[in-house]
């Protein structure tokens, strides 16, 4: 599968994966922010790109940066629609008590493409039965 990339500014990284096997590609900041504890902020990535249809890219947290410094994607995981042309950015939050500095270049979350199955609804009056029914919200122990 082929996507197609565009970069909107000069110092644009093009997404890539670290590792051989690597389901996410990694999406680099363009930009310097400081990201203070609790806050929230849009990183841009000068990125725009072509998904085939029936694809999505799904933006998640670098696990490393959740682990070392809190600092996560905040509609986890974020989607770039097929039909989407615009510039991809990243919502990232501090959930730690240090402020957190994104450098140019930096590495702030990953990209996986995935497949996406466009269900039909149907209303109906009754569901069928199954063996966990209604429960739900911890209605199965921890």
């Amino acid at each position: 599968m082929k996507i197609k990339v565009i970069k909107l500014t000069e110092s644009a990284q093009l997404p890539a994966y670290e590792h051989a096997g690597d389901s996410g590609m990694d999406l680099r900041a363009i930009a310097a922010q400081q990201i203070l504890p609790g806050q929230t902020a849009l990183i841009p990535t000068g990125l725009a790109i072509e998904l085939p249809a029936n694809t999505e890219a799904q933006v998640r947290p670098r696990s490393g940066l959740a682990l070392k410094h809190s600092i996560t994607v905040l509609n986890t995981p974020g989607t770039v629609d097929a039909g989407y042309r615009g510039e991809i950015a990243v919502i990232l939050i501090n959930h730690g008590k240090q402020s957190f500095q994104i450098e140019p270049g930096m590495r702030i979350a990953q990209m996986v493409i995935v497949p996406v199955i466009r269900a039909e609804i149907e209303l109906v009056n009754t569901l069928s039965k199954s063996n966990r029914g209604e429960g739900g919200f911890g209605s199965t122990g921890l």
